[in-house]
């Protein structure tokens, strides 16, 4: 009797629909962006999704109402994957908060925010924008918001830890401004509006933290 293949047709099969289906996602979610941060979320169709992706409605429409498009867009873009995962449960954040120098650790740190906020550059006026009309969107931005405190106080422990705050100051003040300093907005005037290159920006956020928040 001959011995049992190692695997079968039908799991090989099953495999390769799956790695289909992620890549098609993937198609959609990238062209979701694209439109929402060009043409904002009223001025967006599943038709203009679709079209970006080179995938019929009816294929948009199984991953996903509108507003459920915008927000894995959103997650996606900003995290690197979909859910509601902190930032510092991704790898390359691990890996900044393992720098023993507190001057390549600040610097790591400003260049990984900024760059988070230049992938998701225009989708975030197209969330706050969409916000403003759909409930859903409404509360998974305050759901949001609420996330990105409590990263930012986390954030000033660890500075605390470090030693690098100089003085007994309101620890939920300093996340506060930390927020500000280091938020999409900020990106978006600086760099999209004033016409800031990157490193210009990253170097202005570097003295900016060092003067307003770890000075004190």
């Amino acid at each position: 009797m001959s011995a049992a293949p190692s695997s079968s047709p039908r799991s090989y099969t099953s495999s390769l629909r799956s790695e289909q289906a992620a890549q098609t996602r993937q198609r959609i979610l990238d062209s979701a962006a694209e439109c929402f941060a060009t043409n904002g979320y009223a001025g967006t169709s599943l038709a203009d999704i679709a079209q970006g992706a080179g995938v019929s409605v009816e294929t948009v429409k199984l991953s996903g109402p509108k507003r459920q498009l915008l927000l894995s867009a959103f997650e996606q873009r900003f995290s690197g994957s979909e859910g509601r995962e902190p930032l510092t449960d991704r790898a390359d954040a691990r890996a900044i908060l393992e720098i023993s120098n507190n001057d390549e650790f600040l610097l790591d740190l400003v260049r990984f925010i900024a760059q988070a906020n230049a992938r998701t550059s225009g989708l975030w006026s197209a969330y706050i924008s969409a916000a403003t009309s759909d409930p859903v969107i409404g509360e998974s931005l305050a759901e949001l918001l609420k996330r990105r405190r409590n990263e930012y106080r986390a954030a000033i422990t660890t500075f605390d830890d470090r030693r690098m705050l100089s003085t007994d100051v309101n620890r939920h003040e300093l996340a506060d401004a930390l927020s500000f300093l280091m938020s999409p907005e900020s990106y978006a005037q600086l760099v999209e509006q004033a016409g800031w290159s990157t490193k210009r920006y990253v170097d202005w956020q570097v003295h900016a933290i060092r003067r307003l928040i770890l000075e004190a």
